[in-house]
């Protein structure tokens, strides 16, 4: 893989020898891999994962072995995330969770291999059926851990550092359902959250920004901040859904 600026060198040598041993493992059912999210887009953080796609003829247990050893590796090296999607897969995974793929599709670089998701799009009720399953299930799980740790405020910071990457999806799907779409998730979300909050959006951008890079927040910051993000989770459920009825007439 041609090495970046945006790339930090051991991850991009990290993911060269992933992919050689992936090749190794898999042969010729390897057809394409990709890299999306933060790494495709040069965003990568040193508390992001690396999330890595593999499109593949199929999954045969003698060799998926021996990419076991060589993936847990680099997950302990990198935060090494890998899909294993079958070829077959590609257009119902897309439906199914239509949320991550419209991510996908925004944020990859393709390493190897043709590119799988050329001339492919997500339906539009696909999106809008997939954005509200995301947003409801943030929004129970929001509020069953904010009951849950809230009291130990390290544990609810970390709580809301897993739920940003998701919450961020669904800014990006819902702005591009209004024909608006942003340049990224990250500047999706900010977007949502100035039209909600006024000035005090850029504020919990800031902690957000925080949470992700330092994994802590200010003492009395992580309730303020979930509270805030549930509140525009329920806002973003209440306009998913008038989209939705408006689709069906």
């Amino acid at each position: 893989m041609d090495q970046t600026p945006s790339l930090p060198p051991e991850v991009g040598e990290g993911i060269d020898q992933f992919l050689q041993q992936t090749r190794q493992a898999f042969g010729g059912d390897l057809v394409s891999a990709v890299l999306f999210g933060s790494a495709a887009e040069g965003r990568l953080r040193s508390t992001s994962d690396v999330n890595l796609l593999l499109v593949l003829k199929r999954f045969d247990r003698s060799r998926a072995d021996k990419i076991r050893d060589p993936l847990r590796a680099a997950h302990a090296a990198m935060r090494l995330d890998v899909m294993f999607l079958l070829e077959p897969e590609i257009g119902q995974a897309m439906d199914a969770f239509a949320v991550k793929f419209a991510d996908i599709l925004s944020r990859r670089r393709v390493l190897m291999g043709p590119d799988p998701f050329e001339n492919l799009q997500i339906s539009r009720e696909a999106m809008l059926k997939q954005t509200l399953q995301v947003l409801l299930n943030l929004m129970l799980r929001m509020r069953e851990r904010y009951a849950l740790v809230s009291l130990r405020e390290e544990q609810l910071a970390l709580v809301i550092t897993d739920m940003i990457g998701p919450l961020r999806a669904c800014a990006a799907s819902l702005l591009k359902l209004e024909a608006r779409p942003a340049t990224s998730p990250k500047e999706a979300l900010a977007i949502i959250l100035s039209e909600q909050l006024g000035p005090t959006g850029a504020d919990i951008v800031s902690l957000i920004d925080q949470a992700r890079s330092q994994g802590s927040l200010p003492p009395g910051a992580s309730g303020t901040l979930l509270f805030s993000l549930l509140n525009a989770a329920e806002q973003m459920q209440q306009r998913a859904t008038g989209l939705l009825k408006g689709s069906r007439g």
